[in-house]
């Protein structure tokens, strides 16, 4: 099994660049494990409070149980990963069945910031865009898939967003084996990675 982790600000790009590892490789050879499932549970906070959770600093997300599953699924177990709402900001009863594979992709801002995870990882990728070129994809997510307004989106990219991004997430670029700059656009970069971890597959299963 090959551990990729990939990073990167919100609206970087992150999800454009799995889906495209996705693609380059056969149906069911690659698993994707969302640092965002990981969130802790909040369902025991107020509804009025839990607007005010900071989402993007390590000490929201659940490291141990992250770190738990990705082991389970190096000793080729199955996990059931957990569910998280945005909408409510909190843990769902729906679990989602993951099964081992040649490939697992560990997907998050945050996944680099975390030392134990990171020394799981054979590939670590932080995927770079522009400062607002992000920021015009988060509102447009947000606002459709979160239930926010440009206006809150706007105020919490100034309040929580740009800090945490500058405290957290940038400095953990240096920890990065690969820079994909330009997001998911980069095809060069993402083909060299693909190309990496096919030829790490070969040599791991003696396929291709």
């Amino acid at each position: 099994m090959i551990v990729i982790g990939i990073a990167g600000g919100t609206g970087s790009g992150k999800t454009t660049v799995v889906n495209k590892i996705i693609d380059s490789f056969p149906a069911g050879e690659v698993s994707v494990i969302p640092q965002d499932s990981y969130y802790k549970d909040s369902s025991h906070i107020p509804p009025e409070e839990r607007s005010k959770i900071n989402f993007d600093e390590p000490d929201a997300i659940e490291w141990t149980l992250l770190v738990d599953h990705l082991e389970k699924l190096k000793r080729g177990e199955t996990i059931e990963m957990p569910t998280y709402s945005y909408i409510t900001c909190t843990r769902q009863p729906e679990t989602v069945t993951v099964h081992p594979t040649d490939v697992v992709i560990v997907e998050g801002i945050l996944v680099l910031t975390d030392p134990v995870l990171r020394n799981m990882m054979d590939i670590k990728c932080f995927v770079d865009a522009d400062a607002d070129d992000r920021l015009i994809r988060v509102i447009a997510r947000d606002c459709v898939e979160r239930g926010r307004t440009p206006e809150m989106v706007i105020n919490r990219y100034q309040d929580v967003l740009k800090p945490m991004h500058m405290q957290y997430i940038e400095p953990s670029k240096r920890f990065a084996d690969l820079i994909i700059p330009q997001g998911g656009t980069n095809t060069v970069a993402i083909a060299l990675l693909t190309d990496y971890i096919d030829g790490r597959l070969t040599k791991l299963n003696g396929r291709r």
